[in-house]
């Protein structure tokens, strides 16, 4: 009995630790469903954010991504000015053949019994089929087909948000956003990097790519003419920008030493193994970091624009002020010398902290 206690005992005190609301876990073994829903804030509205569907060693594992997912949530909706909190989910297994249409039905019903406080859409290992499935069950789910109402993928516009912040630091770094010769490498070219890369060369840009599967990674490379590149090699390469689009903390005490990039500019969430010490180290050395969960936000402002009706030209209209609220993050930095994940953290922060004020808790 004690051995439980002390699990659960752990359990909350990471939750306390990082100042979440509510974990709610599902299991469900007649469809083989182990999911942990995160709710980390809900101060300016209901928390939104994807449905991650992983292999993790661990169910500690699990816990720790979607306790970082969920937080990073509430700062990329309070950033970029939107009316939402900050949530995440995973499910735990397999996407290629654990996955069905009873699974994500089941998880569906377990949202619906959050009433409204939590709102999903697709991440890592889920599309928009299983939006489809889990919106049988629950009106409480976004990035829906277009043909039932929805607003699709919303990759594209998580690339597009990514591509203007990139400008934005290359506008810092090199004077001019015009991205023409510049050089970036973008690992992980998935849904979104594979958009991003598409941006990239109709810009004229130098792109090297690498990926886990190599069959894609040829794909994209005929398709764009983008130079492929070993997963080795990434870091010792003389290239203007680093895009990580791929898993999360990349940017490590042993990738940083390596680096030879002016920029870190991509979708991956949770990009800063830590966030304290990385984002010092990369101030130190020079690097500018661009927030992931400011730039990789076009995703978020996709789901948003579904919820509350709004059409496609208000969400380019959206997406496209990642490149002013990226410069202002910048100028924070520059001016009080410190990290720029950190500046992005003060004026999120700050916007939860004014809206406080004036409402309670959704």
């Amino acid at each position: 009995m004690s051995g439980n206690s002390s699990i659960v005992n752990s359990v909350l005190d990471q939750i306390g630790a990082s100042g979440h609301k509510k974990v709610v876990y599902c299991n469900d073994p007649d469809t083989g469903l182990r999911a942990i829903i995160a709710i980390h804030d809900t101060t300016l509205g209901p928390a939104l954010g994807g449905t991650r569907m992983w292999s993790y060693a661990t169910e500690g594992e699990a816990l720790e991504d979607v306790l970082r997912l969920s937080r990073a949530m509430t700062y990329k909706a309070a950033i970029t000015g939107l009316n939402l909190g900050g949530g995440n989910a995973v499910i735990i297994g397999d996407s290629r053949k654990g996955k069905s249409e009873a699974m994500m039905r089941s998880y569906g019903r377990f949202i619906k019994n959050l009433n409204g406080e939590f709102i999903t859409a697709e991440d890592v290992g889920t599309n928009t089929k299983d939006m489809e499935y889990i919106r049988m069950e629950t009106a409480h789910v976004t990035g829906v087909p277009e043909s039932l109402g929805g607003a699709g993928n919303p990759a594209p516009t998580t690339a597009k948000g990514v591509f203007l912040g990139i400008k934005a630091c290359v506008k810092e770094v090199f004077g001019t956003d015009m991205l023409a010769g510049r050089s970036v490498v973008v690992q992980g070219i998935g849904n979104v990097g594979e958009h991003l890369v598409e941006l990239l060369r109709a810009e004229n840009v130098e792109v090297y790519i690498s990926d886990i599967n190599e069959e894609r990674l040829q794909h994209v490379a005929r398709t764009y003419k983008a130079k492929p590149i070993a997963a080795d090699k990434i870091f010792g390469l003389n290239a203007d920008i680093y895009a990580p689009c791929a898993l999360g903390a990349t940017v490590n005490d042993k990738t940083i030493k390596k680096m030879n990039f002016a920029i870190i500019a991509g979708s991956a969430n949770n990009q800063l193994a830590d966030e304290q010490a990385h984002g010092k180290l990369l101030l130190d050395k020079g690097i500018l970091f661009a927030p992931d969960y400011l730039i990789n936000a076009g995703g978020l402002i996709s789901c948003y624009s579904e919820l509350t009706g709004f059409g496609k030209k208000r969400t380019m209209q959206l997406t496209e002020n990642i490149y002013n609220a990226t410069r202002d993050v910048i100028k924070m930095s520059k001016k009080e010398n410190i990290p720029t994940i950190w500046a992005a953290n003060r004026i999120a922060e700050q916007r939860i902290i004014d809206i406080k004020k004036i409402k309670s808790s959704f």
